[in-house]
């Protein structure tokens, strides 16, 4: 055995250290996107390229059809931003990046180039023939316990917690694939899916730390692609949740931002002011809009400057990568109106461009119509701006269902809320396109907002799928499921019982829920099948009749086709006399009860029992 001098030691240690200190002085450590498509209707790509001093290196590109136009440096020297054009005639195949000091490489980078599903039906965005089915993967199924926990993940799961990490996860989506088409719904949204790799709270989603990388508690990328795959065999449509207005501060740049202006920031933390209408108001002061778009949601997401041109492209990049990766038909966009509008319009325009069908929901909370309306694509709006985006979510409408069956009748309460909200359509440029919606995962339960009251639930739940728009149901409110807001959200997004091995009840079946529960979800079950046909429900332009009485009566007509909808909303039954409505009874003589299927034979008067909804299709 060879022994060595304390001074020996020491010097072998220092050529050690400085060995190494050399060895990694230059380094690849990621490329975003990490893959692309040859044939993209925008030839332009920009490469986000990460590693220790990489911007030393001189990248090259040898590749037929593929041009690097310029590469941009930064404030970091960890970064480059590679700008190329890859022209039609490039074929799909293995790109290779070289990065080079002088003539020597530093790092070689495989960059696939794929083959584009040209699919026709691919795309194609979802519209008012489907309803959408909003869960949160983390608290609807654990199909696969061996990810719970992963390692490198900073929070485990905690099912105890209410707050915590659940288990959820797509393989438990795909097992209940049939059971979301047998309830009738056509498209699914999950809360997002990207990777959140914050120390708590994490199971919402919403704070992504890997734009790129499907969280691995809840599986991967090449599973969440077979999700779409396998949904879109069984007719369902997939939207993925997308969040642009802010990441996880945990994010791989956290400690080496490209830019000083990556982010927006403060001298000191300061939140948005969370009034998006300063956006839109004609008045508003320019301090209030920087505070509202430049401030941060929360201490544990980095609101992201998308004025910095990089960031920009990062994430649009991002979302187009997604949409051909995974097959998607559509997107919901978090906290619309929180990002820099201009950037929302272009984001838009880029995503059209590539994918002219595709369809994308924005969240717009606002209470009021026209604050909505002015996020609508095709909105002429006062200051000229142009949003593009297919679809805004109709707040005004949600809150007005949760007061109009929670209240008694008046000139402007109860149901008479509904009236008057839907006669500000007029506001919009496309009222059809909004996504209406009871629930979400916002908001106290809809179940515990209408105080435990079946027949409240089964009034709003035929009013929402038969009015106009696109309709979207909340997990869980097919069974009643309760939770109030205040007592935090963990509540309001509990598991999904039977969703977990060992759980005591199992209410994706029959036998697993109660007769009141089986009662509602028949009910739902019922409307939203049919619904799945019904043209007139679906697209047919909306006739109302002003509130008397208690009694609302409205029509959606399409093509001779007819369906008439009275909803009581009285502790008595009432008797209506139909001669009101003769206009759009003319040429029917009888009708057809959608959730009893019993049959109306004479329109002269129809009584509806207390506290009910009557959909009724019209025969001549």
């Amino acid at each position: 055995m060879k022994i060595f001098t304390k001074s020996a030691l020491v010097a072998l240690l220092v050529v050690f250290c400085s060995f190494s200190v050399q060895a990694q002085k230059i380094s690849l450590q990621r490329v975003d996107p990490p893959s692309w498509w040859v044939g993209m209707h925008d030839p332009h790509l920009q490469l986000l390229v990460f590693g220790h001093e990489i911007s030393k290196t001189q990248p090259v590109i040898n590749y037929p059809g593929v041009v690097l136009e310029s590469v941009t440096h930064v404030e970091s020297p960890d970064y480059l931003f590679l700008n190329l054009i890859i022209k039609k005639d490039a074929q799909p195949g293995t790109m290779e990046i070289h990065f080079k000091e002088g003539k020597k490489d530093k790092a070689v980078y495989a960059y696939a180039l794929n083959k584009r599903n040209l699919n026709p039906k691919l795309h194609d965005g979802f519209n008012n023939s489907d309803v959408i089915y909003l869960l949160m993967p983390d608290r609807f199924s654990n199909g696969d316990p061996s990810n719970d926990n992963m390692p490198g993940m900073l929070e485990q799961a905690n099912r105890k917690d209410p707050n915590g990490r659940h288990g959820g996860d797509i393989q438990g989506i795909i097992n209940h694939l049939q059971y979301i088409k047998d309830l009738g719904a056509t498209t699914i949204w999950p809360t997002p899916l990207m990777e959140d790799n914050m120390p708590r709270t994490s199971y919402h989603g919403y704070a992504i730390t890997d734009y790129y990388k499907v969280d691995p508690r809840y599986g991967t990328n090449q599973l969440y692609k077979k999700m779409v795959e396998d949904a879109h065999k069984m007719g369902l449509k997939v939207i993925q949740d997308m969040v642009v207005n802010h990441c996880g501060t945990d994010y791989f740049w956290k400690n080496d931002l490209p830019t000083h202006d990556w982010y927006n920031q403060w001298p000191k933390f300061t939140r948005s002011n969370f009034h998006g209408s300063v956006v839109s108001d004609p008045h508003a002061s320019k301090s209030d809009y920087k505070q509202m778009v430049g401030g941060w949601f929360d201490t544990s997401m980095a609101d992201l400057n998308q004025n910095n041109p990089l960031v920009a492209n990062y994430l649009i990049q991002n979302s187009i990568w997604w949409v051909e990766y995974a097959g998607l038909d559509g997107i919901r966009q978090d906290t619309y109106p929180y990002s820099y509008k201009k950037f929302l319009a272009h984001w838009m325009e880029r995503l059209l461009e590539e994918y002219p069908h595709i369809k994308v929901v924005g969240e717009t909370w606002f209470d009021q119509p026209a604050t909505v309306a002015y996020w609508q694509q095709n909105k002429r709006n006062y200051d000229g701006y142009q949003s593009h985006l297919t679809n805004a979510m109709d707040f005004p409408l949600c809150f007005a269902m949760r007061q109009a069956f929670n209240e008694p009748n008046g000139w402007t309460t109860g149901l008479a809320r509904l009236y008057d909200v839907l006669a500000q359509d007029f506001v919009y440029s496309h009222p059809d396109h909004l996504l209406v919606f009871a629930d979400n995962h916002d908001m106290t339960r809809l179940f515990t907002d209408l105080k435990g009251n079946l027949n409240s639930w089964k009034m709003t739940m035929a009013f929402l799928l038969t009015t106009r728009g696109i309709p979207e149901i909340y997990y869980g409110d097919e069974i009643l499921m309760k939770g109030d807001k205040a007592d935090g959200d963990g509540v309001t997004r509990k598991d999904f019982p039977g969703g977990w091995a060992g759980d005591s009840l199992n209410a994706f079946t029959p036998q697993g829920r109660t007769v009141e529960q089986n009662d509602a979800f028949n009910f739902l079950r019922t409307i939203l099948n049919w619904r799945k046909t019904n043209k007139a429900v679906q697209f047919g332009k909306l006739t109302q009749y002003i509130v008397e009485d208690g009694v609302y009566v409205y029509f959606r007509a399409y093509k001779g086709q007819k369906v008439m909808v009275m909803i009581n909303n009285n502790k008595e039954a009432k008797t209506v006399d139909m001669s009101r409505f003769a206009d759009d009874l003319k040429g029917f003589t009888k009708g057809k009860s959608v959730t009893t299927s019993e049959v109306i034979n004479q329109l002269n008067s129809i009584t509806i029992p207390a506290y009910s909804p009557l959909i009724v299709e019209l025969e001549k």
